[in-house]
């Protein structure tokens, strides 16, 4: 990705909480934290990738940012507003400037409605244009994705699963919105797809200077198209910076687990060979101290009492006690 001026954030995420009440047997309850205490910054047209097992609170994030769903608490605050001083109209105003492509092209489109429609349907609820300069606009944008206006009549079912993700992008980017988040955008894809995919999605960003959250497990991926990475693990930050300090050299050693179970063509680019024991532990239930202990090789007891705080090491934000040591071990 071409480096763009820093700029003041458009979306601000400040110890952002999402916790749901289970039941647990008969009579127990239980409280699942799938975000516990989330933090970033997002400046204009830059992506921010956020990567992790599944159960790590990634998709979970992305209702939040999208505002599909209250944080439990914490603030989120979108173009120098909080989302949660904000009023009926106001929420609905900046739900517009935060849209979003999810994973699955096949079941995010309304196979009853032709893609004219679907293109359409927003620009009717939320501007005053009228059917004929909807219909531009439409037309505009299939051309911007790769695809002919004069097939803005058909189904999603006549279409292959790289055209209707190039569908679901243009219906994100039709209301010319300041953020985008990708919720494991090309995951459903043909390998063979899914670089054009990505390529679309860096065209559209360095044209309309669009802002990306761009959540996925691949760091193939990632590295692709990522300006800055943040790394979850059971709701929570292990790791967040640079994409070239993230991925060059890992502080955290979740992070460093992740990227050497990444299949990498150059040997410059690939990582000793970690091999996590045990599973991700259930949020229902998180273990105490640091939640990574119970798989982590450089755990110590000071790891199991205590959790650590996201802090600044070596010009990243690292959530482990050990961090200067990890990254010792690869000088």
């Amino acid at each position: 990705m071409s480096e763009t001026p820093p700029s003041a954030p458009v979306l601000v995420a400040e110890n952002l909480k999402k916790h749901y009440g289970v039941r647990r047997g008969l009579f127990g309850h239980g409280t699942i934290k799938a975000l516990n205490g989330v933090s970033f910054s997002l400046e204009r047209g830059r992506t921010l990738a956020v990567v992790g097992e599944s159960g790590c609170g990634k998709s979970t994030l992305a209702r939040q940012l999208t505002m599909i769903e209250p944080p439990t608490a914490g603030r989120l605050v979108i173009d120098g507003e909080d989302v949660a001083g904000a009023g009926r109209r106001r929420v609905a105003a900046l739900r517009r400037r935060v849209q979003m492509v999810f994973q699955n092209p096949y079941a995010s489109l309304n196979p009853r409605k032709t893609i004219g429609e679907t293109l359409g349907e927003p620009l009717a609820i939320n501007t005053r244009l009228t059917a004929a300069e909807r219909a531009d606009r439409v037309a505009q944008l299939m051309r911007v994705v790769g695809l002919r206006p004069e097939h803005a009549q058909r189904y999603p079912h006549m279409f292959s699963g790289g055209q209707r993700q190039r569908v679901a992008i243009a219906r994100a980017m039709i209301l010319d919105p300041q953020i985008v988040v990708a919720d494991e955008p090309v995951s459903a894809l043909d390998v063979s797809i899914q670089a054009q995919i990505l390529n679309l999605f860096m065209d559209l960003q360095a044209q309309f200077r669009t802002s990306y959250v761009f959540v996925s497990h691949n760091l193939a991926v990632v590295r692709h198209v990522a300006d800055d990475v943040m790394v979850m693990y059971l709701g929570g930050v292990a790791e967040l910076g640079r994409k070239e300090a993230v991925c060059e050299r890992p502080l955290h050693p979740y992070t460093r687990s992740l990227l050497s179970a990444t299949p990498a063509l150059f040997e410059a680019d690939r990582h000793v060979k970690i091999r996590l024991e045990g599973e991700l532990p259930s949020p229902l239930d998180p273990p105490s101290g640091c939640t990574f202990h119970q798989r982590c090789p450089y755990a110590v007891e000071r790891c199991r009492n205590e959790a650590p705080i996201l802090r600044e090491v070596h010009g990243r934000q690292v959530s482990c006690h050990r961090a200067e040591e990890v990254g010792e071990s690869d000088a």
